[in-house]
């Protein structure tokens, strides 16, 4: 039984993603119409703080590589190269190492560093090249393979930024780029012909120079685009999940209110059959059945839209019907009751316990011709609710396993609709006889 209950107890339902996840916040989310699809964004938020921090480990590595190549081509270049790129790569690197000492040991990162980085990558590119061509190499500054850093920079956006950011930095990325290779052209620090073919030394093509920037346009179209569209799927996803889950949410209340709603009518048969039985034989004792079972609807009544209940008012209905059994039954049937009154808040199924002493009292007591036993045990212990209803009657016949009637198999369904996984539930022979029907569940109080 102990790893029963540590079972119940460690086993509880992981919260969702998408709830874990609504825990995060930021002023890029604050600034989101707050609705039902806010969770949605706020996941993405997360998602793009862990992408922001891959990114500042992958822009640390480029660095590595690119002070490698600075270093090991430093003796063959000229002197002013390589203070150009001392001045970009050094403060470059010292901002990446800081975000580490500064920002990465916080639980989360500031919201401004999604904007803060790639600007500060693509200015540092722009940089780069404007000081080779301010050192008299501005045709190499264009023609140069750090012109391909714009698009990387751009290929992360997407997984790292909103929409809003990701159309600044690509906008940036175009501007610069384009301002800088305007002022080369415009000062004379490159020659400028029309076409590729009749390119010569020291000058550019302004077709070369158009392409270069169209491309740059288009990347950063699609940067964008690609940002929105995640956003797109995050949310659609989203909404998609969460009416499927309302739809379950309704189908699962429904099932459980058929279920429970099968019980009145059961139950109230069964009772109206036994007034019936002593109408002729024990008119008193009929009319005390019939103001018991007044007193039982009544009390049944007022729980009726409720799915759970506390143990105190489950036991104050299964009372009332036991008057109205111990009147039909007389000698022949006792009721022990043994209640743990630290369990009396807990919260149980709505009529769970009637029908399973019904069960014990029509199928083990009933068919005996001597006096029976029914015990109703309820204790609290390690954060569970353990409800025990027993009798000493007959028992199942037989080596063949107990047929569930309504009651059994109705506990059984809304025990699983109610608690899924995270309850126990055994009904079967007792060891010295009868029958034995057992529930564990979670204990919870009404909130």
């Amino acid at each position: 039984m102990a790893s029963t209950e540590q079972e119940i107890r460690e086993e509880q339902p992981p919260p969702r993603a998408w709830r874990a996840a609504a825990a995060v916040d930021g002023d890029e989310l604050r600034q989101r119409p707050v609705g039902a699809e806010e969770p949605a964004y706020r996941l993405l938020g997360h998602q793009r703080e862990l992408a922001e921090r891959r990114l500042n480990a992958l822009r640390a590595g480029v660095l590595v590589l690119l002070t490698s190549a600075a270093l090991a081509y430093a003796p063959s270049i000229p002197a002013a190269l390589n203070r150009a790129n001392v001045v970009v790569l050094v403060p470059l690197a010292l901002w990446t190492a800081a975000q580490y000492l500064l920002f990465y040991r916080k639980p989360r990162l500031p919201d401004w560093l999604a904007v803060a980085n790639p600007v500060v990558d693509i200015t540092a590119v722009t940089a780069i090249l404007a000081l080779y061509g301010l050192s008299g190499y501005a045709e190499l500054a264009l023609k140069s393979p750090l012109f391909l850093a714009y698009f990387v920079i751009l290929a992360g956006r997407p997984v790292a930024s909103a929409t809003s950011k990701a159309a600044l930095v690509a906008t940036l990325a175009v501007l610069q780029y384009a301002a800088l290779s305007a002022f080369f052209q415009t000062t004379g620090r490159v020659g400028v012909v029309v076409s590729p073919v009749a390119l010569g030394p020291g000058a550019v093509s302004l077709l070369d120079e158009g392409a270069k920037a169209l491309l740059l346009a288009v990347a950063g179209w699609i940067c964008t685009y690609a940002t929105a569209w995640h956003e797109r799927m995050a949310t659609s996803y989203y909404r998609e999940s969460r009416d499927r889950e309302q739809l379950e949410t309704k189908l699962a209340q429904a099932q459980l209110q058929s279920l429970r709603l099968q019980l009145n009518p059961h139950f109230l048969f069964n009772t109206l059959n036994g007034i019936t039985a002593l109408i002729g034989v024990d008119a008193l004792a009929a009319e005390r059945m019939v103001s018991g079972l007044s007193d039982l609807l009544r009390l049944s009544l007022r729980n009726a839209g409720e799915q759970e209940v506390p143990l105190e008012r489950e036991l104050e209905v299964l009372r009332h019907y036991l008057d109205i059994q111990l009147i039909r039954f007389e000698d022949r049937l006792t009721v022990d009751m043994d209640v743990d009154p630290a369990a009396m808040r807990g919260l149980v199924p709505n009529l769970l316990l009637q029908p399973l002493v019904e069960n014990a009292i029509r199928h083990g007591i009933a068919p005996r011709a001597a006096p029976g036993r029914v015990l109703v045990r309820a204790h609290r212990g390690n954060g569970i609710l353990r409800l025990v209803v027993a009798d000493d009657g007959v028992g199942p016949r037989g080596s063949q396993p107990p047929v569930e009637g309504t009651g059994l198999g109705n506990t059984r369904a809304r025990l699983q609709h109610l608690y899924g996984p995270h309850h126990r539930y055994s009904a079967g022979p007792g060891e010295r006889g009868g029958f034995v029907v057992e529930v564990e569940v979670p204990y919870r109080e009404e909130g």
